[in-house]
């Protein structure tokens, strides 16, 4: 029996689901298998938290596969699948409609629990798949099997990595998933040794509990799955949110605190505390906002990345410096926020040429600069050089023109932007969708700092 401190005690009393909930989330689940079954045409299973019992009390949702025979085309599949998929919320809810990942589900709502329900193929082994779903049940087989002992170490892992902003394998939070947090504890054997071990971590830890692991992985931290040797539970895993669980995991085991499950409110900022804080540091703020891509967002927060770092060096090459510079996603809009140290530059920039030893190059560069109103060519480091005047001599010029068409934009953000795109400057950015993302983009620090400093 594991012997927990009195914080742990008093956290998990507040994080485990009561038999309230159990019985609500249980009693929608039992009556939606049943409804699968009686159809004849899929077997029902229920996946993730709720199956393995790992959920944190006020998490209300529900994963069902409708698992069909393999031998199904995947055309077949998706057709017999939703369409099953549907005939089963319709006799539940009028509150359900599609929703696409690798293919399509149906999401639905009942009686306030948000339900998928996701057809998949019923294969014999997860090394076998045909679609990223198949391998799903596998893990819930796996977790079932083995965490009996060790679920409330799961929950105190969770709401660690909850509180922390490091849960969560999506593009955003590029963090530890759920399953992600049950296999490290299976691992270890505990919450408390797991942190004692990951206060140890250096990039490029591995993890393989089966021993089976069958190529090499590149990431930071490397988890290899249980049931399928060619995959890395651990792929979502950036390296600074690795590095910020061992951070979180040296300073919770230094001083304990209830601080590092108490997870806060999002910020927020006004309008006008915007303006404050862009006088206090001086600098100028750009965003550029447009209608949010019609995909999920696996697939356009990736693209927005790419977009917001192909700005940031279209901006300083042309002499606007970027100090920071970020991205969000929200169901209208997304917002593409810069914080530069330099919003206006001189007219005139320095333009070098070819070094006088080439020849042919040196000759057509000084023939064809020789009529320029500015500066040179004139020699310096044995190199031709002079001055031109620059396109754009504001940020805000350069971020309206055509010419962020021109840069290594994502496929879907440049047809986003084709359509139309607004560009804000300064407190005028501000807008009450995006104040969080905005407070958070001036509130940057590590995630044991923001917790010492809320205690």
């Amino acid at each position: 029996m594991v012997k927990r401190s009195t914080t742990e005690e008093r956290v998990l009393t507040r994080i485990r689901p009561t038999q309230t909930e159990r019985d609500k989330i249980c009693g929608v689940a039992r009556r939606l298998l049943e409804a699968i079954s009686a159809t004849g045409q899929a077997d029902g299973m229920v996946v993730g938290s709720i199956a393995r019992n790992t959920w944190i009390s006020g998490e209300h949702d529900i994963d069902i596969f409708l698992l069909f025979d393999p031998s199904l085309s995947r055309e077949a599949l998706e057709g017999q699948g939703m369409a099953l998929a549907r005939r089963i919320a319709v006799q539940f809810t009028d509150r359900f409609y599609e929703k696409y990942a690798e293919h399509p589900y149906i999401y639905a709502c009942i009686d306030n629990i948000d339900v998928d329900l996701v057809p998949c193929y019923a294969v014999e082994s997860a090394t076998k798949i045909q679609s990223a779903v198949d391998r799903t049940p596998f893990h819930t087989r796996y977790i079932t099997e083995k965490i009996n002992g060790l679920i409330d170490d799961v929950l105190l892992l969770k709401q660690f990595a909850k509180t922390g902003g490091i849960y969560g394998s999506d593009q955003m939070t590029e963090g530890f998933s759920g399953y992600l947090c049950e296999l490290l504890v299976l691992n270890y054997g505990g919450f408390i040794p797991l942190l004692e071990a990951a206060a140890l971590w250096r990039p490029g830890t591995v993890i393989d509990i089966e021993h089976h692991s069958a190529k090499q992985f590149e990431e930071p931290l490397v988890v290899v799955d249980p049931v399928d040797p060619k995959r890395n539970v651990a792929a979502s895993v950036s390296l600074d949110r690795m590095v910020e669980f061992i951070e979180l995991s040296r300073g919770y085991l230094e001083v304990p605190s209830e601080a590092f499950f108490m997870i806060r409110q999002p910020p927020s900022i006004m309008k006008d505390e915007l303006a404050a804080i862009l006088k206090r540091r001086g600098t100028s703020l750009f965003a550029i906002t447009f209608a949010t891509p019609p995909y999920i967002e696996e697939i356009v927060v990736p693209q927005l990345k790419r977009s917001v770092i192909a700005i940031r060096e279209h901006l300083e090459r042309n002499g606007f410096v970027v100090h920071h510079a970020h991205y969000r996603m929200e169901q209208e809009q997304c917002m593409l926020l810069f914080e530069l140290l330099v919003s206006k530059v001189p007219r005139i920039r320095r333009h070098k040429g070819p070094p006088l030893w080439n020849r042919i190059n040196a000759e057509k560069f000084r023939e064809k600069h020789r009529a320029s109103s500015y500066a040179g060519p004139y020699i310096e480091d044995g190199r031709y050089e002079m001055e031109v005047p620059r396109e754009f001599t504001e940020a805000k010029s350069l971020l309206s023109s055509p010419s962020l068409l021109t840069v290594s934009l994502g496929k879907h953000v440049r047809q986003a932007l084709a359509e139309s795109w607004q560009v804000e400057e300064d407190a005028g950015c501000w807008q009450e969708c995006f104040a969080p993302f905005i407070a958070m983009f001036f509130d940057r620090c590590s995630p044991l700092t923001r917790i010492q400093r809320k205690k």
